[in-house]
């Protein structure tokens, strides 16, 4: 696909004519139609403006070929090699309710479930007494050698989302939590209903960030990865090196698929007990301010210090609740 059909795909998807797109971006509406013609593209500072606005890689702003889309899989991979213990050590799990509506939708026990972008077993866990059959599926090694020590009666797969490897029709619910945005959606909702049986369930569940706690933590957390955010914006060889799509593009997706007779949107919050280092492993477990820490270090250690610090003289040694609110997204084939 041309550059010219994905700036014209972006502004329908947005629902957008020329003259709005033109307004979000500083241009005219005829700067817009020249794009969309083919005529010209926009330039570095508009395309990052493109980028920040709508959600996108700049990358996939340049070409999205299925070649791409391969190598786009593959850097998603990399970009969490390094840190799996700390993603480990720090993230959220599944909560209960979650579980309970995807089962609710489902009306009947499952005989396998399948969490697809599994990483370190932490969504898998947690649906451990929901099935019999687990499936856990993640393409980086380093994440399944932490999953597999979990439980010897959850199986793990190392495979990508688009080539599960499954036989057709063999799953009840296919369960992606904080992993769906990594995924290219059109061919992984293919292979999702291809193994899916006849009223199977699909569903993505995300946290926002940051969870809700305190008005200081939040800002702190929030000033970190705006930093993250710019620096990635700046840096032609850190936004290269991933390819994330829109979060609240997933209902539209899975909607627009055509597999689903029925999708919604589900919100909810659910309460954890943290501490401040596991606090601050929340944000250094992101994996965009991980790809700086090991290319660009020196753009974002300042950055890192200052917030510890922040975290530290709010939360002391102390432990408290905090509340990570949840975006489930369901589809029933």
């Amino acid at each position: 696909m041309e550059v010219k059909d994905i700036l014209f795909n972006l502004r329908k998807n947005n629902n957008l004519t020329q003259g709005e797109m033109a307004k979000k971006l500083f241009v005219t509406r005829q700067a817009v139609s020249r794009w969309e013609n083919g005529k010209t593209i926009p330039n570095v500072d508009t395309l990052k403006l493109i980028s920040n606005i709508f959600d996108i890689s700049i990358n996939s702003l340049i070409t999205d070929n299925k070649l791409n889309d391969i190598q786009n899989d593959k850097i998603n991979s990399n970009r969490f090699i390094g840190f799996a213990q700390l993603y480990e050590n720090s993230r959220p799990t599944i909560p209960d309710f979650a579980c309970d509506m995807v089962l609710n939708y489902l009306e009947h026990n499952p005989e396998q479930i399948v969490d697809l972008g599994c990483g370190t077993g932490l969504s898998t866990l947690a649906l451990i007494d929901k099935c019999n059959n687990i499936i856990g599926i993640d393409p980086n090694e380093e994440m399944l050698s932490i999953a597999k020590l979990k439980s010897d009666k959850i199986s793990f797969i190392k495979a990508y989302s688009d080539n599960t490897t499954l036989p057709d029709n063999s799953t009840d619910i296919v369960i992606c939590s904080q992993s769906f945005h990594w995924m290219q959606p059109t061919d992984t909702l293919r292979e999702v209903n291809r193994i899916l049986k006849p009223n199977g369930i699909f569903a993505t569940i995300d946290c926002d960030w940051p969870p809700v706690c305190s008005l200081e933590a939040e800002l702190a957390y929030s000033q970190l990865l705006n930093k993250v955010r710019f620096i990635e914006l700046e840096n032609q060889n850190i936004f290269k090196t991933f390819q994330r799509w829109n979060k609240n593009k997933h209902l539209q997706n899975i909607k627009q698929s055509g597999y689903f007779k029925y999708a919604r949107e589900i919100v909810f919050m659910n309460k954890e007990k943290y501490n401040t280092d596991r606090f601050i492993g929340i944000a250094l477990s992101q994996g965009g301010l991980q790809t700086i820490l090991k290319t660009h270090p020196d753009l974002i250690e300042n950055d890192i210090e200052l917030f510890e610090k922040k975290i530290k003289s709010i939360y002391g040694n102390n432990e408290f609740d905090i509340n990570f609110c949840y975006r489930m997204r369901i589809g029933v084939k």
